[in-house]
């Protein structure tokens, strides 16, 4: 296993996620204790010491059975971390109470790492709002020993992330971001790394083979990855991207199954980052997926002062194509969403057409953002 220096710690580079263990009947809140119970006893035979769970997980029950499975392990053989739910806003009066209960299901004293939960634009305001008091709550758990080390993970851009970096960065230790190939440039991950390195924070990554979608590639893709390194499975490029990028500390990955488990314990034995060649193919592979499935919106903004209802054409269209890619695990997009005026949401398009004629990219706005209502179960006017 490979290890990351963290403020004098060794991290395992490779964290267990708790996300998505292995359930009953298909029913994510059935976590089947029995193998997931496997699923760590042979992650920490095999040298993992951080795992990874939060308030809503598998329903609530993710707490409960890691908490539960890692009594079987000396105290001081694992980082444990979890994270206060502000992705969910009638939480935000409830730090004092949600917390004490997670330390409660964990069945622990302290977290080694503790997070703010998806800093995205739907809470940012709630996240900033000193009447709530999360930040002086978790900063004084973190002075009673309670938090180890305070962090925050975030979906949001990096408009986002700076208004939070600039209210609570000096008290921040790592931050946790969605990071992989296809949304390095997607997503902007790279300007998100490059940001979080001017405030000199560590990295812990998630959704590194985003959901499963960078671990099955088309045919013809996965033989360019074959034959530049006929020994690399195709998940462990996804990996292996994330080796190349040193501010990168704590990938987080949501195992499944024991296989999934052993397939990337193998991939963390040894660290083979990626040569410029490679990089440049990896990162060509994801711009042709990504043109394949999104619509070509360059965010000029020439639309935006011909639409008669004001709405952030460019901004819908992101989020969009965020929801496109995302399949049948779209989250992100609904989240950015519930930060938009109802009367600026996608649905309020009244198909004039005001905007096509104006547009570089020939895009048929009205369609796609109808199309995008109906996805979001909204209708359209």
């Amino acid at each position: 296993m490979i290890y990351k220096e963290f403020q004098g710690m060794k991290l395992s580079a490779l964290g267990m996620g708790n996300m998505r263990l292995p359930v009953i009947g298909g029913d994510d809140s059935r976590i089947d204790k029995d193998a997931a119970r496997e699923m760590i006893r042979f992650s920490m035979e095999s040298g993992i010491n951080y795992y990874d769970t939060a308030f809503g997980y598998h329903g609530g029950n993710s707490e409960l059975v890691v908490g539960e499975l890692l009594q079987d392990y000396d105290r001081l053989s694992f980082y444990l971390a979890s994270k206060f739910p502000g992705y969910d806003l009638s939480n935000m009066p409830k730090v004092k109470e949600i917390f004490e209960r997670q330390l409660e299901k964990c069945r622990v004293d302290y977290f080694d790492f503790y997070l703010f939960h998806n800093v995205c634009e739907m809470n940012i305001e709630q996240y900033l709002d000193p009447k709530y008091g999360i930040h002086d709550y978790l900063m004084e758990q973190k002075k009673n020993g309670r938090i180890r080390h305070l962090g925050f993970s975030t979906h949001g851009d990096i408009a986002c992330m700076t208004r939070f970096l600039e209210a609570y960065g000096k008290d921040m230790e790592f931050c946790q971001i969605e990071l992989n190939y296809f949304d390095y440039r997607f997503q902007d991950a790279k300007g998100k790394v490059e940001l979080l390195k001017k405030w000199d924070l560590p990295i812990w990554v998630m959704e590194p083979v985003r959901g499963g979608q960078l671990a099955a590639l088309s045919e013809e893709n996965a033989a360019k990855l074959k034959a530049a390194r006929p020994d690399e499975e195709v998940p462990a490029w996804a990996f292996r991207f994330l080796q190349t990028i040193p501010e990168v500390k704590v990938t987080l990955s949501g195992m499944s199954d024991l296989e999934q488990l052993k397939a990337n314990v193998r991939t963390y034995e040894t660290e083979k980052p990626l040569n410029d060649e490679e990089m440049s193919m990896l990162l060509g592979i994801a711009d042709e997926m990504i043109d394949r499935t999104t619509v070509p919106c360059t965010g000029c903004h020439y639309c935006v002062p011909h639409c008669p209802k004001g709405l952030d054409i460019p901004f819908l269209l992101k989020l969009y194509n965020e929801a496109s890619v995302a399949g049948s695990g779209v989250f992100i997009a609904p989240m950015a969403l519930a930060s938009v005026d109802s009367d600026k949401q996608p649905e309020c398009c009244i198909s004039c057409h005001s905007c096509e004629k104006v547009c570089p990219q020939g895009i048929h706005i009205p369609e796609h953002l109808s199309k995008f209502a109906a996805k979001m179960g909204r209708q359209s006017q």
